[in-house]
């Protein structure tokens, strides 16, 4: 709480001092958390990696030009600490709540506006490979990304070891289509940033409609329950629903990114939110329908087995009835009584075994007959 202290007293000296010297009061953390840092104009960027420092005094400096629009600096950090975070959350005046977020990450995927700043959290996915899917198989890894996007600044902090924004960074810098749409400014960032973490979405899905349809195979194949394995449903649905937790708060949030009173963005820029939001909504729905196929399929293996038992009762049952035939004869016929039926007769001894083996043919023939056998 120190820190988050520490930065609310900074964030108010800066509105005190006003935009002219709050740059340079500020003083700067550790930079070793910063993957990238540059400065773009007009949809390209001007000069090669620089500092935080640097980049906020040249678009400081671009802003006292008559053309200054487009001018934004984007700063990259992966799992910066506090003290790593705190110099750049004072320099740029980032609240201290959406700072802790960011530090400590764990976050529920949102969009929340402080002043002029929008800050995102996004889950990031991916698929784990693996030759065969078994009751502790790991299927999907999240990870996290934070975006601050505000009116001259982009902030990525990005935690795990996947989800890393170099490529996305380099497309963006190299396309000129892509180039139109970065000159819009900081709203490009973080559209551009959505649109490739639910894109990475579609692309999961689809890996994990692979496992679901060898799940369900499994369980309606000829074998049935005796090859399907409860633990890898319920491992395969677990995985499921992390993703779906990653996917679903996310949906009302770009829809509101794309409504016509969202002020932070532009009006040009809205149209691709709700692109984004139509793709995020296919893979909602998605992730829904695979929680409730796997339900499907755990009440459907579960009945098998309850179904495969009931049989094998049946079957021992049937064969206990057989048995008890001949045990019940001879333990009568055991009790050594004088006057017992065919006791001193010359076949008698065959006679007895002849009655007990057509009874049980009989009784096993009627059993086959009702399925029991």
């Amino acid at each position: 709480m120190s820190m988050i202290n520490s930065l609310r007293a900074a964030v108010r000296t800066n509105r005190r001092r006003g935009a002219a010297g709050a740059y340079d009061a500020v003083p700067e953390g550790s930079g070793s958390a910063v993957v990238d840092c540059a400065v773009y104009q007009h949809g390209r960027r001007n000069g090669e990696t620089c500092s935080p420092r640097e980049a906020a005094r040249r678009v400081k400096a671009a802003h006292q030009l008559p053309d200054s629009s487009g001018s934004f600096s984007w700063i990259g950090l992966h799992e910066p600490t506090g003290a790593e975070f705190e110099g750049i959350a004072q320099r740029f005046g980032l609240h201290p709540l959406a700072v802790e977020d960011a530090v400590h990450a764990h976050q529920r995927p949102k969009v929340e506006r402080y002043d002029d700043v929008l800050f995102a959290v996004f889950k990031t996915i991916r698929y784990v490979e693996h030759d065969q899917l078994t009751p502790t198989s790991e299927v999907v890894e999240t990870g996290e990304l934070m975006v601050f996007a505000g009116r001259d600044f982009v902030i990525t902090v990005r935690h795990g070891g996947h989800g890393s924004l170099q490529e996305l960074r380099h497309r963006l810098e190299a396309d000129a289509d892509e180039a139109g749409l970065l000159a819009k400014g900081p709203a490009a960032v973080l559209h551009a940033i959505a649109d490739h973490v639910v894109d990475n979405y579609l692309l999961v899905a689809e890996r994990l409609q692979n496992d679901v349809d060898e799940i369900e195979y499994g369980v309606f194949s000829a074998k049935g329950a005796r090859s399907a394995d409860v633990g890898r449903v319920y491992q395969l649905k677990r995985e499921v629903l992390e993703f779906k937790r990653a996917v679903a708060p996310l949906l009302r949030p770009m829809q509101q990114l794309s409504e016509p009173l969202q002020r932070l963005v532009d009006p040009d820029m809205q149209k691709y939110f709700r692109d984004v939001a139509d793709h995020l909504a296919r893979v909602t729905e998605q992730v829904h329908g695979f929680d409730e196929l796997l339900n499907s399929l755990l009440q459907a293996n579960l009945a098998q087995v309850s179904v495969a038992q009931n049989e094998d009762m049946r079957k021992i049952t049937a064969w206990a009835a057989i048995f008890a035939v001949p045990t019940m004869i001879t333990g009568v016929y055991g009790m050594n009584f004088d006057y017992m039926p065919e006791l001193h007769h010359a076949y008698g001894y065959p006679m007895v075994l002849g009655a007990i083996t057509l009874i049980c043919i009989g009784m096993y023939r009627g059993f086959r007959r009702n399925g029991w056998l």
